[in-house]
């Protein structure tokens, strides 16, 4: 299908439940939790489908499960004979992107973002920090507000998601600072994120070195598509530059905007969001009101999907 990119969200899409219809419903999505279970050597699927929601929420098990349930959702779009030109995932939803890419299996894709959660997670207790959306205010500004509160510590630009929609990343003491200046500079709000840690930021230093240890133990597959990458906005289409590029991820800004843009001068017309919750597709309608926006994050939405591909099949 000419013009269709299947893109999958990142960590604080979660919800208890998500996932389980999926299962019940189509046996791909069976193997796929399966294969997560045994993978990890825990019940991954039992903790989406039944929480307790603060266990869930821990980094260590958010990353892993976000990444199954949007695989889940994958596997049964190629089953029904969709498939995208182009991926891309924010933060850590490119690891589904890179299955989806053809570059990871489902176990290895798993491991790493389990590795990825539990180094995240204990960067974030060991070095308190947190994070902000800043909304309404332009990038530049949203910088000069950075570069002023940094004079109480690190705070940093993490996520460029849309035109009034940027989130930055540090010292909690900087991120309150950059927040206070933020909306004496004309942010409509400045909202703290209820984070574990200051993703995507230069605080991320120590997990992206343990990060990069574990990537450099797993074999990259060439790329079946091309991945848009978070940290460079760039189609990449060979596996030493995504594994180059998957290792700088972590403390580098997530490009989601620009990444979207990319795909628009190259002539995708249709973004399906595939995983729990919408907020990709929210943001993609912020960056064009001309594009055709779908998900797939439950039997549902994911029926509704099915038809509407197939309609653009039949009139292409």
């Amino acid at each position: 299908m000419s013009g269709v990119a299947f893109v999958f969200p990142g960590q604080g899409a979660q919800y208890v439940g998500m996932g389980r219809d999926f299962s019940r419903d189509y046996f791909q999505a069976q193997e796929v939790f399966e294969t997560a279970d045994k993978t990890l050597d825990f019940s991954l699927s039992k903790l989406c489908w039944e929480g307790p929601e603060e266990e869930l929420k821990q980094t260590v098990n958010t990353q892993p499960a976000i990444v199954a349930v949007s695989l889940a959702g994958f596997k049964i779009l190629t089953e029904e004979g969709f498939y995208p030109e182009v991926v891309a995932g924010h933060s850590v939803g490119e690891y589904a992107a890179l299955v989806a890419a053809g570059v990871l299996d489902v176990p290895d894709a798993l491991r790493l973002v389990r590795k990825r959660g539990q180094f995240m997670q204990e960067a974030g207790e060991k070095y308190p920090s947190t994070m902000a959306a800043i909304l309404g205010l332009s990038r530049e500004k949203t910088e000069a507000a950075c570069k002023v509160a940094s004079e109480v510590g690190v705070v940093e630009i993490a996520n460029l998601n849309c035109p009034d929609q940027i989130v930055i990343s540090g010292e909690i003491n900087a991120v309150e600072k950059a927040r206070e200046i933020a909306l004496q500079m004309g942010a409509k709000r400045a909202l703290p994120l209820a984070v574990s840690a200051a993703f995507h930021s230069s605080l991320m230093q120590e997990p992206a070195v343990k990060l990069a240890r574990e990537l450099d133990e797993i074999e990259f597959q060439e790329p079946q598509i091309p991945l848009v990458a978070n940290e460079s906005a760039n189609y990449l289409m060979a596996s030493a530059e995504i594994k180059s590029a998957l290792k700088r991820q972590i403390t580098s800004k997530v490009l989601w905007e620009d990444s979207i843009r990319a795909m628009l001068e190259k002539g995708v017309d249709t973004f399906v969001e595939i995983g729990p919750g919408t907020v990709l597709s929210g943001l993609v309608k912020k960056i064009s009101k001309e594009v055709n926006v779908l998900n797939v994050q439950d039997s549902v939405s994911l029926e509704k999907t099915i038809r509407e591909l197939s309609n653009l099949v039949l009139k292409s």
